[in-house]
């Protein structure tokens, strides 16, 4: 796919990007759903977008789908999610190449984790055990072809609390070869910058881009957090949970805050923002008009 911009030359060009995340239907009909709502996110201009991927490649085929798809139709770059989870590491090379050849450059490299129906799955010596190891095998193929992202966590892994030792595990992930990081969800802002000087204390100097989730369901979000590791502050119980059996009042409180809360992220250095839609043009198109205005 010839011309199709890397995310590290889009960094070059643009202080600050805004970027949307997106997740494969698993179903024909939200697929189809889905492909209907992909135009209404490219006319948003994001920077970039990014197609997350089914533990164990459950979501794989669609996920290369989808990127390819917004590349040749949209001419958007996108990013396609990979985790090693279930893989062997022939299978990877395989994807790997797929991706190249589908004209994909550039990639989100990821550990993942285990899938529901196979808790207890542990890696052995045919798998890829850390994200650092897909990170370094990639670069050490594919040279310079692909841009390399990976995940931050600014409150710690939720299978490693320690800050100060996760930190030490992001560095070792650029040391291999990422290019730039994208951090999970978070809504006390001090968290980000505790993690972003945490980060440059060791030396790291890539771009570390902030996930925000914009709310618009209190009870899912509080579940969800409870999973992934992030702290719910008593702010966000306060202003939402009053008004948790009310979507609009919810919906409204929820742009009003995510606006709120990039404002501050971008007037503080923050060098962009990635959205986790959800597969939601709105509110994310609300929050974007507000913020490029």
């Amino acid at each position: 796919m010839p011309g199709m911009s890397k995310i590290t030359d889009i960094f070059a060009a643009r202080a600050k990007t805004f970027s949307f995340e997106f997740f494969p239907p698993k179903t024909e009909e939200g697929y189809a759903k889905f492909l209907e709502a992909i135009p209404k996110f490219c006319d948003l201009k994001p920077d970039f977008v990014s197609c997350t991927y089914g533990a164990g490649g459950g979501s794989r085929e669609k996920t290369l789908d989808i990127v390819e798809h917004i590349q040749l139709k949209y001419a958007t770059p996108a990013v396609a999610h990979l985790t090693c989870v279930l893989h062997t590491k022939n299978e990877i090379k395989g994807i790997i190449a797929d991706m190249e050849a589908r004209g994909i450059c550039n990639v989100l490299a990821l550990r993942g984790d285990a899938p529901k129906d196979n808790p207890h799955w542990t890696p052995d010596e045919n798998n890829f055990k850390y994200s650092w190891e897909l990170v370094a095998f990639i670069r050490k193929h594919y040279g310079a072809h692909f841009s390399i992202g990976v995940a931050g966590f600014p409150e710690g892994h939720v299978l490693c609390p320690d800050r100060n030792l996760d930190a030490g595990y992001l560095k070792n992930k650029i040391t291999h070869g990422a290019d730039y990081v994208i951090t999970q969800l978070f809504f006390d802002n001090q968290e980000y910058f505790d993690y972003v000087e945490r980060l440059r204390k060791l030396g790291v100097t890539a771009r570390i881009i902030p996930g925000v989730l914009p709310i618009t369901d209190y009870h899912g979000l509080v579940r969800f957090c409870s999973v992934c590791g992030a702290s719910v502050p008593q702010r966000i119980h306060d202003i939402f949970k009053p008004i948790a059996g009310d979507p609009q009042k919810t919906l409204q409180a929820g742009i009003a805050f995510c606006i709120e809360q990039c404002h501050q992220l971008l007037a503080q250095g923050a060098p962009g923002i990635h959205f986790y839609t959800l597969n939601k043009t709105h509110p994310v198109d609300a929050i974007m008009r507000e913020l490029r205005s």
